[in-house]
């Protein structure tokens, strides 16, 4: 198994963003509240992969990095499928003008002006017993995901992205933005 950022053993836990197993019949398990689980497989050779992205993974090119991977195993990327599982939703996941600015120039490699319309929501924090108002923007990770894998040449009939919000559904999800518990789901994928 080979992590990213980290070293792994067999059997052991690691502590990284991605996971990749490099032989057949490993379980690869990564665990996320808000972030996306996003498994890779190669159907010819069986290698899988497993990360566990957000925001910040996005704009450190998580994804690319994995293929770069999968690249080196010599996978053709018509071989390559791609899921995204559940997460929060753009509804749901509210960042001031800056931080979207600054994803979208790393993300995306693009410099945009961000001008409010009508994702715009205006929203009231309770800050020391006194309310101010905030100007907040939606941001799709599914959709920048899917971009950056589609960007990669994998073809768009080979991705599948589930439509489940874990801050929305509260029985079935842990949500860290919901309710900044420390509990997560676990994810799984299996060569």
């Amino acid at each position: 198994m080979i992590a990213f950022g980290s070293y792994s053993q067999e059997g052991g836990k690691t502590v990284a963003d991605g996971l990749v197993g490099n032989k057949c019949n490993q379980n690869l398990w990564v665990y996320t509240a808000d972030c996306m689980p996003i498994f890779f497989a190669d159907k010819r050779t069986r290698k899988v992969a497993a990360l566990h992205c957000g925001r910040k993974g996005l704009e450190k090119k998580i994804i690319k990095n994995l293929v770069k991977i999968f690249d080196n195993f010599g996978t053709h990327r018509d071989d390559l499928l791609v899921a995204i599982g559940p997460a929060i939703s753009k509804e749901n996941y509210l960042v001031d003008k800056m931080t979207l600015k600054e994803f979208y120039r790393k993300a995306e490699n693009k410099n945009i002006r961000v001008n409010f319309t009508k994702t715009e929501k205006d929203f009231y924090f309770n800050d020391s017993n006194h309310f101010k108002k905030q100007n907040l923007n939606q941001l799709d990770l599914k959709r920048s995901a899917h971009r950056q894998i589609l960007n990669e040449n994998i073809p768009d009939t080979n991705i599948e992205i589930s439509n489940l919000c874990t801050y929305k559904l509260k029985n079935e999800f842990y949500s860290w933005r919901r309710s900044k518990t420390i509990s997560r789901q676990w994810n799984l994928i299996c060569s």
